[in-house]
């Protein structure tokens, strides 16, 4: 598998290693032709882009670019705010953006106390500490994702499934439908061989492989996920980031209509 871009990259604007020029220059000595930096969300708490700090953010972007001739997208990896599904990224941001992704996170500021408590801190208990999920917490979730997926033009989910159980199948038909690609995170397990293998058959969602790379030296690393994608026979025309392919994304898109 041979990663034409990267997608899914963080700085210190949120809890990466690595400077912006850092990682881009390690995406030209890999042979990339893009590469996306996407620092987390303004509403997570500790480790959250500011919304002060996006011209500086953008402008190292733009002077990476110029000098290593890699495609940098200005990217944000939004977060799921509740149940609704709000995000952190509202339209008065989106001209500062070219990449929108979007996922679960903990210890962030959510939309209302509810979702705090429905969506957040159950979340963060059943997983961390009881090490279980329920019924309840899985139609929650199922709701969250999709609700995100149609009230928002995200170009992909971020690592579907992890810390936040959600019935994958029903996500992926949603993400579809909307244009949103599902990401195959590298970094950290995600959905189960049986999630993948249903999806793929009963759905035509299309796929991007990442990094979610916190250090210069993890950009382009896909073993991971690479070695659950032969064990399970995976259709890698499904993946649109590979070989030598690009995707289409949606933000982009909407962005053309505004």
């Amino acid at each position: 598998m041979i990663l034409t871009a990267d997608y899914h990259t963080h700085t210190p604007y949120s809890h990466g290693k690595n400077t912006i020029n850092e990682n881009v220059a390690r995406a030209k000595e890999l042979g990339l032709q893009q590469i996306g930096i996407t620092d987390h969300g303004f509403s997570h708490v500790a480790f959250g882009l500011r919304r002060k700090e996006v011209s500086a953010y953008k402008a190292e972007c733009e002077e990476a670019e110029k000098k290593y001739g890699v495609k940098v997208l200005v990217g944000i990896e939004a977060n799921i705010r509740g149940v609704g599904g709000g995000s952190d990224l509202t339209k008065a941001d989106y001209e500062n953006f070219d990449l929108y992704l979007c996922g679960n996170h903990v210890c962030i500021f959510f939309s209302t106390l509810k979702d705090k408590f429905v969506y957040g801190w159950r979340n963060l208990l059943l997983n961390s500490v009881f090490h279980k999920k329920t019924e309840k917490q899985i139609a929650c979730n199922t709701k969250a994702y999709v609700n995100v997926i149609k009230n928002n033009p995200i170009d992909a989910i971020t690592h579907l499934n992890y810390q936040c159980p959600a019935n994958a199948l029903e996500v992926a038909k949603c993400a579809a439908d909307y244009g949103t690609y599902l990401e195959l995170d590298a970094k950290k397990e995600h959905l189960t061989d049986d999630e993948l293998c249903e999806i793929v058959q009963k759905t035509s969602v299309r796929f991007i492989v990442n990094s979610d790379a916190h250090s210069k030296e993890r950009i382009g690393d896909t073993a991971l996920i690479a070695k659950q994608l032969r064990r399970i026979d995976f259709p890698m025309d499904r993946i649109d980031n590979i070989e030598g392919r690009l995707p289409t994304f949606r933000f982009a898109e909407f962005k053309k209509k505004m």
